[in-house]
């Protein structure tokens, strides 16, 4: 669903050879690199790494000779930059996301229209009995694994959103953790059948609904599976990569999210607890916001540059692979002051966990909705979220954010 998408559409970044540590595939000398993303300093800190980089060396280039920008200010204003800075630097088909110009704003504006306030208002109470449901069936007192909470959440709230059938929620996971696994190995072969898997789902959901005709449900998939842009019908690859940018990236970011602001509520039970006295949909939003901007799961999207660029003393040719940090930029200090100190209304104007530019996330107020209505609902099942003592926290590996175990106590 969104630009920030772990996976970034599943495909690409999920190979291997699109990270910038991966082996350069020329036989040229390759230039001497800066720093490794998947070395052991990020293997065992990614965030400390990213923060050092961003006071050390704040434009670097990685053994594979892509650059990564890690400041705010550098971030910022290459994503803000669409001429000089692509989104077409995937050789996958990516709608919206890997798209720039015109037919970026015709499939942009396709997609913004599944996203509206009369939209979101009408799927809120269905996601929220969604998550009710699910928190209803959890052991309290007891123990939970915030990420895997969040995927069976993710999948049903999906599931629910685009009409699709309860039954496939036991394929949804296992390929979640077979896309997980896929991305951690940095075997291109893995990847891909991770992503064929992915797009055999899809296509067999909307197969169905063109065999159907008129008989088709009156759901979100029917309805893109039937969309049109500029008086045409979509093709079926652009269907499918709509399907696999809303959930393939999506249903990773929200297990992703639910595991980051869990562990935060744990750890700052003063915050759970005005989170408990009630507050507005707008202030909850902000919270959640915040506490992503300090923790932020999603770590890069690709550009591709058009031309000669400097970036911080720097100097990009064209055609050079670029990674945007959006994790250190929303770390700082020039412009977040202490990184940790937590300021939902102080902070939001800078915030970049969905992005910025014409490239915003587009799913930002389901992904939120989504998100807000998981986290009250514990709330609400429960007197208290604790961390566990007896087991240890897990962190994600780059090049995703976040934890791959995050456990919890329910009180």
């Amino acid at each position: 669903m969104t630009e920030h998408a772990p996976t970034d559409e599943i495909r690409d970044d999920t190979d291997p050879s699109t990270f910038p540590d991966a082996a350069s595939s020329s036989t040229a000398e390759p230039p001497v690199s800066d720093w490794n993303p998947r070395g052991p300093r990020a293997r065992r800190d990614a965030v400390a790494l990213y923060d050092d980089m961003r006071a050390r060396c704040p434009v670097a280039r990685g053994p594979s000779a892509a650059w990564t920008l890690f400041t705010h200010a550098d971030v910022m204003a290459a994503a803000l930059d669409h001429e000089i800075f692509s989104n077409g630097a995937s050789r996958h088909l990516q709608v919206p996301n890997g798209l720039d110009g015109p037919t970026h704003t015709v499939f942009r504006a396709l997609v913004d229209r599944y996203f509206t306030k009369a939209r979101m208002a009408a799927v809120e109470p269905v996601v929220q009995r969604v998550a009710a449901d699910l928190v209803g069936q959890l052991r309290v007192p007891g123990g939970i694994d915030a990420v895997e909470t969040g995927s069976r959440f993710a999948v049903r709230a999906q599931s629910a959103w685009l009409g699709w059938p309860a039954e496939l929620e036991g394929e949804l996971l296992q390929w979640m953790e077979a896309n997980r696994r896929a991305t951690r190995s940095r075997d291109p072969s893995r990847t891909a059948e991770v992503a064929r898997w992915f797009d055999a789902i899809i296509r067999s959901l909307t197969d169905a609904r063109r065999r159907a005709g008129d008989e088709a449900p009156d759901d979100v998939t029917t309805e893109l599976v039937r969309a049109r842009v500029d008086g045409r019908e979509l093709v079926d690859g652009e269907i499918v990569s709509i399907l696999r940018n809303w959930t393939g990236g999506d249903l990773g970011s929200m297990a992703l999210c639910a595991g980051v602001v869990l562990i935060y509520l744990a750890d700052h039970p003063d915050l759970q607890a005005r989170l408990r006295s009630g507050v507005p949909d707008q202030e909850f939003n902000a919270v959640l916001d915040e506490i992503l901007r300090i923790d932020d799961p999603f770590v890069v999207n690709r550009r591709v540059t058009t031309e000669s660029v400097t970036v911080g003393g720097r100097a990009l040719a064209a055609g050079d692979r670029v990674f945007l940090n959006w994790t250190s930029a929303n770390r700082d200090p020039r412009m977040f002051g202490d990184p940790e100190r937590f300021d939902p209304v102080g902070n939001a104007p800078y915030n970049l966990v969905y992005g910025i530019g014409k490239h915003v996330c587009p799913g930002r107020p389901l992904a939120t909705l989504e998100l807000r209505a998981l986290t009250r609902a514990v709330l609400e099942a429960t007197t208290a979220i604790e961390p566990d003592p007896d087991r240890p926290r897990e962190r994600e590996l780059p090049p995703v954010g976040g934890f791959a175990v995050a456990p919890l106590i329910l009180r």
